[in-house]
């Protein structure tokens, strides 16, 4: 018996793949993720959305840490969620395979505005527009260096 690869860069699609249009992150559904009803719980869709986005910063070189670690911006820094708009369309149910999508974005100075959608065999389940800041570590706001910018626009 072979041992199973290990995460990494033997699982190339774990973070999902990043094209022309954005970013897209498969996930399924699971009994975790629903309430009561056998429906997704609409917290759900905003931790996808979450996984989404982080993967595809990971995926452009924009990595969590070496924004805590200053390497990237100069200082140590987070991005934090200051405004989000949802749209539920339609409920997702048990054992269903979704994407995110994660479209490129548009920024200010100190901001970055991401589209994302969940998708049910094409069909939109989930819209979200999220405005991420960001901050220092003591929390004040920063610009986005223009290399980090670069990478987040095609």
């Amino acid at each position: 018996m072979t041992e199973a690869p290990r995460q990494g860069t033997n699982w190339p699609d774990l973070s999902g793949r990043v094209g022309e249009a954005g970013h897209v992150l498969p996930v399924r559904v699971y009994f975790e993720d629903t309430d009561f009803s056998g429906s997704c719980y609409h917290a759900t869709y905003l931790r996808w959305c979450e996984r989404g986005r982080s993967d595809f910063l990971r995926l452009l070189g924009v990595h969590h840490n070496k924004l805590a670690d200053g390497s990237l911006t100069g200082e140590p820094s987070v991005f934090a969620v200051r405004r989000l708009k949802a749209e539920f369309l339609r409920a997702a149910r048990i054992d269903e395979e979704l994407e995110v999508h994660t479209d490129y974005g548009t920024f200010t100075k100190a901001t970055i505005i991401l589209t994302q959608h969940i998708l049910r065999g094409g069909e939109r389940v989930f819209e979200l527009e999220v405005q991420c800041v960001l901050l220092s570590l003591s929390g004040r706001v920063l610009r986005l260096p223009p290399a980090l910018a670069a990478q987040l626009t095609r």
